[in-house]
């Protein structure tokens, strides 16, 4: 397991769970697969995976739930599963800190897709060992923007001289944002450089991560351009 990338994979049906299991252990991932939430955050804490992939709806701890708990501890990317597109629980499992998400039923090859362009933004590739490949990192120097700066070496923000803890798709999020101040960049742009969509996608990830990522800069910094999309206050 120690040359694959570990997956921890939390899901109450019995079929799905042992399905998607051997998909992705067919595509070179090492997983572990857990019934209930808490028997998750168990493993989560003694295997430390590189991933987590939770369901929303499993017993003991429901998946939302589970990825604050990993949240408060880790910023391992994290995709939730949903049974419906337009379910709430979309939005709060973004709001929980997920990463991204798939619905349900998904297919084995798509879910492996969005698994891989996860693992790109946090510098490792999917099914080959953590570090195998790296996301393009942006070029030196410290950018600063009122009380905001942002070490763009060092993968650090501050604000009013006091760090600000940011995941990783937060992180390229802020560095998308600030390689172009005052330019609006669109959701789908967005989508694509982010989340490495080629494709369209569900832009409510990218409003919620906009969210949150106001939430520890500044509800200010970032500005909505009414059907465009959003630009860094310069």
């Amino acid at each position: 397991m120690a040359d694959q990338t570990h997956v921890l994979f939390v899901e109450d049906d019995d079929v799905i769970r042992e399905a998607t299991q051997l998909a992705l252990e067919r595509d070179g991932f090492a997983v572990t697969a857990m019934p209930d939430g808490l028997s998750g955050l168990e493993s989560f804490r003694a295997n430390r995976p590189d991933i987590a992939l939770l369901d929303v709806m499993v017993p003991g701890l429901d998946g939302v739930s589970l990825c604050r708990r990993i949240r408060d501890e880790s910023t391992v990317p994290v995709i939730m599963l949903s049974a419906r597109a337009d379910s709430i629980d979309v939005v709060l499992g973004l709001e929980a800190g997920a990463d991204d998400y798939v619905t349900k039923p998904f297919d084995g090859a798509v879910l492996v897709a969005r698994i891989r362009a996860v693992l790109r933004r946090f510098g490792h590739a999917g099914g080959a060992a953590p570090g195998s490949g790296s996301a393009t990192e942006p070029s030196g120097g410290t950018l600063t923007f009122g009380e905001l700066e942002i070490d763009t070496e060092g993968m650090e923000v501050r604000r009013g001289g006091r760090p600000v803890a940011l995941t990783p798709t937060e992180m390229r999020l802020l560095l998308e944002f600030s390689g172009s101040p005052g330019t609006v960049l669109s959701r789908d742009k967005l989508l694509e450089r982010v989340w490495d969509y080629g494709w369209g996608g569900d832009t409510r990830v990218v409003d919620v991560h906009v969210q949150r990522l106001r939430q520890k800069i500044g509800q200010d910094r970032i500005e909505t351009v009414r059907g465009f999309g959003y630009k860094l206050r310069a």
